[in-house]
């Protein structure tokens, strides 16, 4: 599984013009699976954004959690092409992404997950569907998260 982590003060997307998910403070998670996947991959990610201290304490020092602010939020949006390679020629490759019969409910189950953390408010896209995502960046802070293999 592999995550593109962005700390944002607020956060959109939207599809064919209406808005499906909107969050303040906390973060976009751009999430795509891989063929190897499992529920052991979902639980380890959970755990990384839930805990990641990434936001500043009162010295400005990134040491506090998605746990430590008031009403945080995360935006899941599945991406497919986060496992698209671009190592040959000039058209990615997404020969390593898993396919929507296997993505679809590792997606389902992921944001299934991060809802479990009743502190914390969830929207998402929905899976396979053009989005347009609208956001204002905090930092920037952007980290790619990758679960270990199975």
């Amino acid at each position: 599984m592999r995550i593109v982590l962005q700390r944002v003060n607020q956060a959109t997307v939207s599809i064919e013009g209406a808005v499906a998910g909107f969050i303040k403070k906390g973060f976009v998670l751009l999430v795509g699976f891989t063929h190897s996947d499992n529920e052991k991959s979902l639980q380890w990610c959970v755990n990384k954004v839930i805990n990641l201290r990434v936001f500043p304490d009162e010295t400005g020092a990134m040491n506090n959690s998605l746990l430590t602010l008031e009403n945080p939020g995360i935006l899941i949006v599945s991406n497919f092409t986060l496992y698209g390679s671009t190592e040959k020629g000039l058209r990615p490759n997404f020969m390593q992404s898993a396919p929507p019969a296997i993505a679809e409910p590792l997606y389902n189950r992921f944001v299934e997950l991060m809802k479990q953390h009743s502190q914390i408010t969830i929207e998402t896209g929905r899976f396979g569907a053009m989005m347009d995502v609208s956001l204002i960046n905090d930092g920037p802070v952007t980290l790619v998260i990758d679960s270990p293999s199975g």
